[in-house]
């Protein structure tokens, strides 16, 4: 059987076409009974929903990962070469049979192409978006078509990875890549969003002079840089959670704050960290030794203390930053912008803290696990979120208006230092 078969390819890419287009139906039906109209509105609306579905891809990936149905159909993009398992299922019957403890099951297989389904689907929809931004290109206010056009291509890079997660047999070197390539998507799509957020109707309070200097003071503040820095230490956790996912190291730890009933078990970080082996291997194509899994295991709980303690922090500084127009304006809207992100990050630590636990103490439950999947999601998501900010610029009438970053380039920004 050949691993790649493109023989069902045009059916399933029509099959996630057809997914992507109810949903952008669906999403243009609602925005029209809101009242919004025209092509950055729109715009805005196709790439929240876009988002939305790329973070149900994550879970739903981890899903597939945590059930082991990443093999449950064992060539790409079809399932022995038909269009799903259901016109598969004299192969997949035959395969359970003669092998019943397999990776090869009915269950499985649809859980691996519904997988692909709902990807198919997401990929039409930035692929949409990319052709629209560019024939839309000229409409004022519009996102620059590069923003739709990168998503694109970062699309097309997750579509080889899963292809290669089922050629090369969920080598935890790819499936780790795939994972973090699926929050970059995260992070692409929440930026275009941020962008965006200029035409959504809510936007109308950015345009205060009060508003527009305290954007202005967070785009210059020492604190919005430390954020990104944030960041890089959540993305390096998270890089180190899929490692410890793709390699089935979690259990290897049961008991917590030790390992094994020592603080410092004995562990063997080359191996666990060769990077370029199959899934249970060291470098030496031996079976990966339990000083290796403990090694990757202990990682992610060392990193996870100096990521809470720059969550725990970075949350503090957020809940008592001012800008100077924030304090002279006396908001009382209600609480600041910046508290609320403080609390985001507060309550998606301890949500990651929980469920992170739950996964050592209760033996890796599903629930728990696909928690922790979903966590990581929604802290990159929320960091993006706060540091991707809009910026100020002047609309004909002279008076200021919100614009963002990634507007199209007729579109003069006010410059800052």
């Amino acid at each position: 059987m050949d691993l790649v078969n493109l023989n069902p390819a045009l059916e399933v890419a029509l099959f996630g076409a057809v997914l992507a287009l109810l949903a952008a139906g669906g999403v243009m039906w609602r925005a029209r009974r809101a009242g919004l109209t025209g092509w950055p509105a729109w715009q805005h609306a196709l790439t929240v929903a876009t988002l939305f579905l790329t973070i149900d891809l994550v879970v739903f990936g981890a899903f597939t990962r945590l059930t082991d149905s990443g093999l449950g159909c064992p060539d790409w993009p079809g399932c022995y070469g038909q269009t799903s398992p259901w016109a598969a299922h004299a192969q997949i019957a035959a395969e359970q049979a003669a092998v019943p403890h397999g990776p090869v099951t009915h269950s499985k297989a649809w859980i691996e192409m519904i997988h692909r389904y709902l990807a198919t689907g997401v990929g039409a929809l930035i692929t949409g978006l990319m052709l629209a931004g560019w024939w839309l290109r000229s409409r004022h206010g519009s996102l620059s078509p590069w923003w739709a056009t990168a998503t694109f291509v970062w699309v097309c890079a997750q579509g080889a990875f899963g292809a290669l997660t089922v050629t090369l047999k969920l080598q935890p070197l790819i499936v780790t890549l795939h994972l973090l390539g699926a929050l970059l998507g995260v992070g692409l799509l929440t930026a275009q969003v941020r962008v965006l957020d200029g035409v959504a109707p809510s936007a109308g309070a950015l345009s205060s002079s009060a508003s527009g200097r305290n954007l202005r003071a967070w785009a210059e503040a020492p604190l919005r840089r430390w954020g990104w820095l944030v960041l890089a230490l959540v993305s390096t956790q998270v890089a180190l959670g899929g490692w410890v996912s793709t390699n089935y190291a979690v259990l290897v730890c049961s008991d917590i704050p030790t390992c094994q009933g020592q603080w410092w078990p004995e562990m063997d970080f080359a191996s666990g960290f060769h990077l370029l082996r199959a899934l249970g291997e060291n470098g030496q194509g031996a079976p990966i030794s339990m000083a290796a899994l403990t090694a990757i295991h202990m990682s992610h709980r060392l990193m996870a203390v100096l990521v809470t303690v720059a969550l725990w922090r970075y949350g503090a500084a957020l809940r008592t930053w001012r800008p100077a127009a924030d304090v002279s304006s006396a908001d009382r809207t209600g609480s600041p912008p910046w508290r609320r992100e403080g609390l985001w990050l507060w309550g998606l630590l301890a949500w990651q803290l929980l469920s992170g636990l739950s996964n050592v103490v209760l033996g890796w439950p599903l629930a728990a696990a696909l928690a922790h999947t979903l966590g990581a999601t929604l802290l990159v998501w929320r960091l993006v979120h706060l540091l991707v900010l809009p910026r100020l610029v002047h609309a004909p009438s002279g008076a200021l208006a919100p614009a963002h970053q990634g507007l199209h380039p007729g579109v003069a920004g006010v410059s800052t230092p």
